[in-house]
């Protein structure tokens, strides 16, 4: 591992001067901006230009063609867009007798591709937008569509009110809308290892799939997200939804403090609803609690005249009752973390601890590193490893107690 570890390191350094390129994503086109225009440090992690683009409702267009009328305001162009993440793990566990290398993470694996999604998105109305994403291996539900959201918003003055209808096969209830890189979105955050520096990701609240509406009041200090959900996805059932009966809330202040950009935040989930696919008459779905609460900071600002962020979580999902949980039922988990920029737009050292406690009450820590190198500025190398600990490891787990992961990761 050291010697990997070294020989990485060489090539940053060698590669050190490498030029950024303009990325091309699909919002990238509409705007006619780079990718560090929205993204802090590196994708996807948001700056607040990025989130005030979010908080429009993807509507912005820069330089690309219109197609307008009376009531029609649409890109002449359909904007499309690939993201790709193809890894390589490995665990230090070991595997029974007989098991074929590469079947497990305990011999090596090659996840090529981990994930690759084509993505559609931008400009409706002036006011509506949408973003739409589409497998291209299969999905963890199945199907075609993996995503969607469609923004609609009001000015209010200085504030804005959104609504969004939305689903998603994979990356949890606050997809609809949040503006944090901590976790609260599956995929939004500021290390591949995701349960290792988001306690939301360890207990379960910010994955999974969900289909609602949110109703979002954003103003320049903070938001507010009411969310009425169903943790199942809507298009694995024929485009029907059971009932929307959980209730999702958060709340998050976004102040800038000596130059540091901040986001403060807490969530809460409730109330029961079904999951699962719903087929004829509703079988196939399981009445759950969705039940949980977290809070999560984040700041970015400048040490030495370099990019720095700073990252801390907690969660907990209480024990279910009679119906079982959504959740990691029973499970509480703190993170904390920082990401510097050790050359700007390119190099990136990260380092995070998770203290935490599985539904049986045993620890479960986690020391986790990381370096990403931008290649260009839409296609990084990331290299995570993370070493665990507590009573849990007491009993040698399946796959040990450490995990590497090297990923290519590219969006064009």
């Amino acid at each position: 591992m050291k010697k990997i570890v070294l020989s990485i390191a060489a090539a940053v350094a060698a590669t050190a001067v490498a030029p950024e390129a303009s990325a091309i994503p699909a919002f990238a086109r509409q705007t006619g901006m780079a990718c560090n225009a929205c993204h802090a440090q590196h994708y996807p992690v948001l700056n607040g230009f990025g989130r005030a683009f979010k908080a429009s409702g993807y509507t912005m267009m820069g330089a690309q063609e219109k197609v307008e009328g009376e009531h029609l305001s649409i890109p002449a162009t359909l904007n499309a867009a690939i993201l790709l993440k193809a890894r390589y793990q490995k665990t230090n566990g070991t595997d029974p007798v007989g098991t074929v290398s590469g079947t497990t993470t305990n011999s090596g694996q090659w996840q090529i591709p981990d994930e690759m999604s084509l993505f559609f998105g931008g400009r409706i109305a002036e006011n509506i937008g949408f973003m739409n994403e589409n497998n291209m291996v299969g999905g963890p539900l199945g199907g075609i569509v993996a995503g969607f959201k469609m923004p609609i918003v009001f000015e209010m003055g200085g504030a804005k009110l959104l609504a969004v209808p939305f689903l998603t096969d994979a990356l949890g209830v606050a997809y609809g809308y949040d503006e944090s890189s901590t976790g609260m979105v599956r995929g939004i955050r500021w290390m591949e290892h995701r349960n290792e520096i988001s306690a939301m990701q360890y207990v379960g609240n910010g994955a999974g799939a969900a289909t609602g509406v949110a109703v979002v009041l954003k103003a320049d200090m903070g938001y507010v997200n009411v969310t009425r959900f169903s943790p199942s996805f809507a298009a694995a059932g024929g485009a029907t939804s059971p009932q929307l009966r959980s209730t999702f809330v958060r709340a998050a202040v976004t102040p800038t403090v000596a130059d540091w950009d901040m986001h403060i935040g807490f969530a809460s989930t409730s109330g029961q609803s079904y999951s699962g696919t719903a087929t004829s008459g509703g079988l196939g779905l399981t009445l759950v609690e969705t039940k949980a609460t977290s809070l999560d900071f984040q700041a970015h600002g400048q040490v030495g005249g370099k990019d720095l962020g700073v990252y801390a979580t907690w969660a907990k999902a209480p024990v279910a009752g009679v119906v079982p949980s959504a959740y990691a039922a029973g499970a509480k988990a703190w993170t904390i973390g920082a990401d510097y920029s050790i050359i700007p737009h390119t190099l990136h050292l990260g380092a995070a601890y998770r203290g935490a406690t599985t539904a049986a009450g045993l620890g479960d820590n986690a020391i986790s590193l990381a370096a990403v190198y931008d290649l260009t500025q839409n296609v990084a190398l990331h290299l995570n490893h993370s070493m665990y600990s507590g009573s849990l490891y007491n009993v040698p787990a399946a796959n040990g107690d450490q995990l590497t992961t090297f990923l290519l990761e590219a969006a064009w």
